[in-house]
């Protein structure tokens, strides 16, 4: 299981830390991912990490502001989100696949088991 939290309303401009708690599996088996959704867009992955080498993905959209981080031995994933800008304003979804998955295959695909989701709105 996968749980999301820390989304929010902010400002343009200012910054969020999502996290995920992960429960009944052992984060170093599978390559981890933050996945969002806009209204009225498709599914798109922002950001994968490989399960030990420490190999990150990026979609183009954040690089530079987002940062993508994994704590196995507590079973957490981070999303740091900084200089946030409207267009990222949508729901967020940790995301977790087989630890042979690419970090690219994970993002552009945009598969794997998923959490619930936290929202998170930029506006000012």
């Amino acid at each position: 299981q996968l749980v999301e939290s820390g989304g929010g309303l902010v400002q343009p401009g200012g910054s969020l830390r999502l996290s995920c708690a992960a429960s009944g599996m052992t984060l170093d088996y599978y390559t981890m991912g933050w996945f969002r959704q806009a209204p009225g867009k498709e599914r798109e992955g922002v950001a994968c990490m490989g399960s030990s080498d420490g190999s990150t993905y990026y979609q183009d959209s954040v690089k530079g502001r987002f940062t993508i981080s994994r704590d196995n031995a507590n079973n957490m994933v981070y999303l740091q989100m900084n200089n946030l800008k409207p267009e990222d304003t949508g729901v967020y979804y940790c995301a977790a696949r087989g630890r042979i998955t690419t970090v690219q295959t994970m993002c552009h695909e945009v598969m794997g088991t998923r959490g619930q989701g936290t929202q998170v709105t930029v506006s000012s």
